[in-house]
């Protein structure tokens, strides 16, 4: 591959792409995008955020991804006797995340995704392919232009994040904001309205007490 100097971003030639899944596994495992794609591909709507978007931020989105469940492409190396807690991936660059192995295992929809919303990755998400895991920020879960995913443990092996004592197991957080009244505005005396919104990733919101 090479890197985009404009927009310092993977440029990364499909066709001599590979994933390996390797570590405390039965059997190291080396998938071709055409390997990948002929698994059984699924599309899930997921939304993805990062853990330093602000209530109501730009670093958070949604779209419709088309991959392969995450633990498809595990169960391809063999895991049903792995000791490992975590999934530790590597970009093409060499940059790591890691990932709390239960997230492939728990029915959550883990995919390793080779589409969005209807198309090809596009580049700036992780062309050819990236994990996308619903529920947790980013840095634990959302390894673009992936290559590689050893399974190991924390014990064991720290990720970029992990080496600088972020925490390994990262949940979305519930979010809420007051829009009215604006913040340090003066109110008449009376009743005031309040409004404002509150979400919940995968989770949902029951009831908004203030």
């Amino acid at each position: 591959y090479r890197v985009d100097t404009r927009l310092s971003l993977p440029v990364v030639d499909v066709d001599e792409w590979t994933l390996t899944i390797d570590g405390d596994v039965d059997q190291e495992v080396t998938l071709t995008f055409a390997d990948l794609a002929a698994m059984g591909v699924v599309e899930r709507d997921i939304t993805l955020t990062c853990v330093s978007n602000p209530v109501g931020g730009p670093y958070v989105g949604g779209a419709r991804w088309l991959g392969v469940p995450l633990r498809d492409v595990l169960d391809k190396a063999g895991i049903s006797r792995t000791r490992a807690d975590q999934i530790l991936s590597t970009d093409v660059d060499g940059m790591t995340i890691s990932t709390p192995l239960r997230v492939a295992l728990d029915g959550r929809d883990s995919l390793i995704a080779i589409g969005m919303n209807g198309e090809p990755l596009p580049r700036e998400n992780g062309f050819p392919a990236r994990m996308v895991v619903p529920g947790l920020y980013g840095f634990v879960s959302a390894c673009k232009w992936i290559s590689r995913m050893t399974l190991t443990t924390y014990d064991d092996e720290l990720a970029y994040w992990t080496e600088r004592d972020w925490v390994t197991d990262a949940p979305i957080k519930l979010s809420s904001r007051i829009d009215t009244p604006r913040p340090l505005s003066d109110q008449a005396t009376g009743k005031v309205v309040i409004g404002g919104i509150a979400w919940a990733q995968g989770v949902g919101i029951g009831r908004v007490e203030v």
